[in-house]
C-alpha cells in the first residue's frame, strides 16, 4: 500500500511541477503592448533601415533579372567576394555601394526566398581580415538583391571587405 501511495505522490509532484513551469512559460510568452522598434527591417546599431533603392540600382536589378530569365533554377549557390571600396573581387552578382559600410549585391535571379551568409574577408590570399561585424538581409523592393552592412568592432559603420554566399532553393 505504501508503494502505491509513493508512486501517486511522485506523479502528483511531477504534474504540479510541470504545470507550474508551463504556467510560467505562458506568462512570459504573452505579447507585450509595445510595438517593436524595428517593425519593417531589422538593422544594426545606429541605423534602423536600408537606404532607398537608387535609380541605377533598380535599373541594374531589372536588367539582371531579364538576362537570367531564360535560366531555370533548381537550387543555386552563388558567392561574391567584395572589396572594402565596393568593387567585386570575384564571384557572381553586381555590387552597388550606397555609403559607408552599405552594399547591395544584385543577382540575375530572385534570391528573396533564399538564405544568406556573410563573413568579413580580404580578397587576396594573404592575411586575416580586420575585426568587425557584418549583417545581411534581403534587399527591400529588389527581389534579386541582398543588402549587406559592415561595421567595425565598436559598431560604427565602416567599409570592410566581405564574402557573401547565397543559397536559393
Amino acid at each position: 500500500m505504501s508503494t502505491s501511495f509513493r508512486r501517486k505522490v511522485a506523479a502528483v509532484t511531477f504534474a504540479v511541477l510541470g504545470l507550474s513551469l508551463a504556467g510560467g512559460g505562458i506568462a512570459i510568452a504573452q505579447p507585450s503592448a509595445k510595438a517593436p522598434q524595428e517593425a519593417v527591417q531589422p538593422a544594426a546599431r545606429g541605423t534602423n533601415s536600408q537606404p532607398p533603392v537608387s535609380a541605377e540600382s533598380a535599373r541594374i536589378a531589372k536588367a539582371a533579372l531579364k538576362a537570367g530569365a531564360a535560366t531555370p533554377l533548381v537550387a543555386t549557390n552563388v558567392y561574391t567576394v567584395v572589396n572594402s571600396n565596393g568593387t567585386k573581387a570575384r564571384g557572381g552578382g553586381t555590387v552597388v555601394k550606397y555609403g559607408v559600410g552599405q552594399y547591395e549585391v544584385i543577382f540575375g535571379h530572385t534570391v528573396s526566398a533564399g538564405a544568406f551568409l556573410a563573413t568579413l574577408s580580404l580578397s587576396g590570399s594573404c592575411c586575416i581580415p580586420p575585426g568587425g561585424e557584418v549583417s545581411v538581409a534581403p534587399r527591400l523592393l529588389t527581389p534579386n538583391g541582398v543588402f549587406v552592412q559592415t561595421r567595425n568592432s565598436a559598431g560604427t559603420p565602416s567599409d570592410l571587405g566581405f564574402t557573401l554566399l547565397t543559397h536559393t532553393p
